[in-house]
This record gives structure tokens, C-alpha cells and sequence, in this order.
């Protein structure tokens, strides 16, 4: 055994200061789930830059120093702080903000979100078949993304008023009616944040054909 790590001690060193890379300096996030549609797609990789918010001592979540705010419509990953696994979701409201949700509408310190419908598209169910997914724009303030809507399911589309606690954020999913956000795991600790997700590296269709989806590689995520 000794002598197998002498003589790859090169390879070993390599794997170590690439893993410290990916803990600490930049990341790359699968996506193996529909919650983020229509901006994300199953089958993107996305770029994570883990230095936008804090500087963490790698492999744990211990905050060195703050780098950045989170901003409102940032796309970012974090642990959940249900069970501490991987996802993905967008900021929709800061330390502080007032918010609630009335029949799927986003309000935000006494202000609506204002919507506006960009079309439909199919929206496929795992045992086959798909159900018709409302598309619409919502713009809060200066900020503005897509998001989804499923009028057939049966989903949480109310909550609040709730006041988001200091050094925490409330995250949902873009396809609203199909994610596991605020409303299952509740507000999301600062320590948890890994970092902001900036643009699609590489995409495959791994719900059809699993072929590139070449127009989607380096798109940058709004």
C-alpha cells in the first residue's frame, strides 16, 4: 500500500487540491429534477460559483468571511436545512422582507409581483403522458424570471404574511406547483448557501433521447 501511494503520490496530490477547489472556489451542479422549470431543464449542468456569498473552510460549513449578498432572483444552491441534501432554487425574498403568497401571486413588503402570461407548454409526468404547464413572467421590482405553473395539480399556493428571519432567505422553485422549496423545508440558513449558479456548462435531453442540447450550453441564467 505504501508503495502504491508513493508511486501515485502525484495523482493523490491532485485529487486532494481538486476536491479543495470544488468545496471552496467553484462547482458544478446537476440538474435531476423538473423543479426549476422552465430556466432549468433535467439533464443541465450548471456552473456554481462558490465564492459568490461566503468564504467557508472547505468540506464543512463553517463561514470564514461574508464575500457577497444574495440577491433577490439569484439562482443558488444550498443544503437543505430539512435533511442537508443538494438542491437548487431561486431567492425570492431577503432578511427581513415581509412575504406572502395569495393564489400562486408573490407578495412581497405590502408590493405584488406583476405577471404576465408568455404561453404553454407540455409538462411530461413520470408514468408517461404530460399536463399543460402555464408559462408567465414575474417581475418584482427591477427583477424579473420565468416561472411555471400546473393548474390540474393540487399544490400549496398560499402562505403567509411571514417576516424572513436575519441571516436567512426564502427560496421557491420556478416551476411553482411541482417543487420542494420554503414551503416543505422553511427558511434557509446563510451557513447553507454554497454558492450562485451563473450559467448552463453543458445540457442532455435525459428524459428523451439523451442527446446535447447544444443551444443550451454556456447560457447564462437569469
Amino acid at each position: 500500500m505504501k508503495n502504491w501511494i508513493r508511486l501515485n503520490k502525484g495523482f493523490l496530490l491532485f485529487l486532494f487540491l481538486f476536491g479543495i477547489f470544488r468545496t471552496a472556489v467553484a462547482d458544478w451542479n446537476p440538474i435531476p429534477s423538473g423543479s426549476m422549470r422552465p430556466n432549468l431543464l433535467e439533464g443541465d449542468v450548471v456552473f456554481v460559483n462558490r465564492l459568490a456569498f461566503n468564504l467557508k473552510v472547505p468540506l464543512t460549513n463553517i463561514v470564514l468571511s461574508h464575500l457577497g449578498e444574495p440577491k433577490r432572483g439569484d439562482i443558488v444552491t444550498f443544503f437543505s436545512p430539512l435533511d442537508d441534501t443538494r438542491l437548487i432554487k431561486r431567492v425570492i425574498a431577503l432578511p427581513g422582507d415581509t412575504v406572502e403568497m395569495r393564489d400562486e401571486k408573490m407578495i412581497i413588503n405590502g408590493r405584488q409581483a406583476s405577471y404576465a402570461m408568455l404561453g404553454s407548454a407540455p409538462e411530461p409526468l413520470e408514468q408517461g403522458g404530460a399536463l399543460v404547464a402555464l408559462r408567465l413572467n414575474e417581475k418584482m421590482g427591477t427583477e424579473q424570471h420565468r416561472i411555471q405553473l400546473l393548474p390540474q395539480v393540487n399544490a400549496d399556493r398560499n402562505f403567509g404574511p411571514i417576516t424572513v428571519p436575519r441571516d436567512h432567505y426564502m427560496m421557491l422553485g420556478d416551476n411553482r406547483d411541482n417543487s420542494g422549496d420554503y414551503r416543505h423545508f422553511g427558511f434557509v440558513p446563510r451557513e447553507l448557501l454554497i454558492g450562485r449558479a451563473e450559467r448552463v456548462l453543458v445540457s442532455a435531453d435525459i428524459k428523451g433521447n439523451w442527446m446535447p442540447r447544444t443551444e443550451r450550453f454556456g447560457m447564462q441564467l437569469h
